[in-house]
């Protein structure tokens, strides 16, 4: 049996905990319909959004901002912003005043404002959920880090899908899940299990 590595959140004095909601903002990124049925479905998609809407409420109970992310990739694609495929899922859908930045690629801050609205909240905490954990969550929490905020990565917030190994196996969702999840733990992020596990 294999024993984990000291991570480099350790080895360099990161934070081993989250700050708490009522100190964060709320970055949802692209909690969108593709990932709910079709080509891009995810496994675990919807308990995965519940996650997102009990985290919502929450940030909406506690006044902090709330930022949503929604991916466009152009007519006719799974990320078709100006269709039903790729509006934001109802069950997450944003409020009134509360931003949505359309992004082209998989870190949000890249091509956006994403930066400057969340420095005009003066917000340094950030907590980040949605799809995929390996692809957009991944590029997001490592662009937040290098921009000098705190991540805090609920898990079970986040969903996944199989993909193909250089092998030609199958690399699970939930084995995909877990590396995605610990690679951001090693340094990017502080990664708990769901939505309880961030104080208000």
């Amino acid at each position: 049996m294999s024993t984990a590595s000291t991570t480099l959140r350790q080895l360099t004095g990161q934070p081993a905990t989250p700050a708490r909601l009522s100190d964060s903002a709320l970055v949802i990124v692209d909690a969108q319909n593709t990932y709910r049925e079709g080509i891009m479905q995810l496994t675990g998609v919807e308990p995965a959004l519940e996650q997102c809407a009990t985290l919502l409420a929450r940030a909406r109970a506690l006044k902090i901002p709330v930022l949503h992310i929604q991916h466009d990739a152009g007519p006719g694609t799974p990320y078709d912003v100006s269709a039903e495929i790729g509006a934001i899922a109802d069950k997450v859908a944003p409020a009134d005043g509360e931003p949505v930045v359309v992004k082209n690629y998989p870190n949000a801050f890249v091509g956006t404002d994403l930066d400057a609205r969340l420095k005009d909240t003066g917000v340094k905490n950030l907590v980040v959920v949605g799809f995929m954990t390996h692809m957009c969550i991944n590029s997001t929490a490592r662009g937040a880090f290098n921009l000098g905020y705190t991540v805090a990565v609920p898990a079970a917030a986040t969903a996944t899908r199989p993909l193909p190994a250089p092998d030609g196996s199958v690399v699970s969702a939930a084995s995909l899940q877990s590396a995605a999840l610990a690679a951001l733990g090693d340094l990017f992020a502080v990664v708990v299990p769901d939505e309880a596990a961030i104080a208000d």
